[in-house]
């Protein structure tokens, strides 16, 4: 039996809704520019392209309803994502079969050092440094899907102290849940324990230390989190 150099490092366990039981999260997908509004705002053609995805890591999650001003930055954007995850994977996953692979769903938020994220795109770098940083993926309990369904339609709504920032429904994203996971599915081998993060609609903006922000996703749930 091979000795430890060190404990091995603790797996993210994301809360379910009603239940003490937690998910152990493997893998942290998020597709970019999935909302007309939301790739308009930010200088792309919201036309149907192929979808995108960069990666965060599973401990940047948080649980705690607290996000830490991060490092390093001036300009860190809220934006409000619907968050799936699965209870099993595969490869080539049929778009018609992907919804069974669904374990639940989540409210979430991407929370992105843009100022950094832009650099990189301006220099052609991967986006890591402005989306993968710790506690940049606030997110609340996984309602079980066997209890709410597959959401594909429903309000999105961010607000920041009360006013709203964010707004658009779920209606309105350009690759839909199913397409999703059979594309990613093409391209990496899905498990257990991923979640995929699904886009933000349009609105996204700067946030400061003190400012609460209050996430819905009608049909899946809220959460409440505080820039500290």
């Amino acid at each position: 039996m091979p000795t430890l150099v060190f404990a091995a490092p603790a797996t993210p366990l994301a809360p379910v809704a009603g239940s003490d039981a937690v998910f152990p999260v493997r893998r942290v997908y998020c597709i970019g520019r999935n909302y007309a509004a939301h790739a308009i705002e930010m200088g792309h053609d919201p036309d149907r392209e192929p979808p995108f995805f960069f990666q965060k890591n599973p401990d940047n999650l948080e649980f705690s309803g607290t996000f830490p001003y991060p490092s390093r930055t001036s300009d860190v954007h809220h934006e409000i994502e619907m968050v799936v995850a699965l209870a099993e994977g595969g490869v080539d996953i049929p778009v018609a079969r992907a919804l069974e692979h669904v374990f639940g769903y989540a409210v979430g938020l991407d929370m992105t050092r843009r100022d950094l994220q832009g650099i990189a795109k301006e220099m052609g770098r991967p986006w890591e440094i402005g989306k993968a940083f710790e506690h940049s993926a606030p997110m609340g309990p996984i309602v079980r899907a066997t209890e709410i369904g597959h959401p594909d339609e429903g309000q999105v709504v961010l607000e920041v102290n009360g006013v709203v920032r964010q707004e658009g429904n779920l209606n309105q994203m350009i690759w839909k849940v199913p397409e999703m996971i059979a594309y990613l599915s093409e391209y990496f081998a899905l498990a257990a324990g991923d979640i995929i993060m699904t886009g933000t609609p349009s609105g996204v903006g700067p946030v400061v230390r003190g400012d609460m922000l209050k996430a819905h996703v009608e049909g899946v749930g809220e959460i409440t989190v505080e820039v500290v």
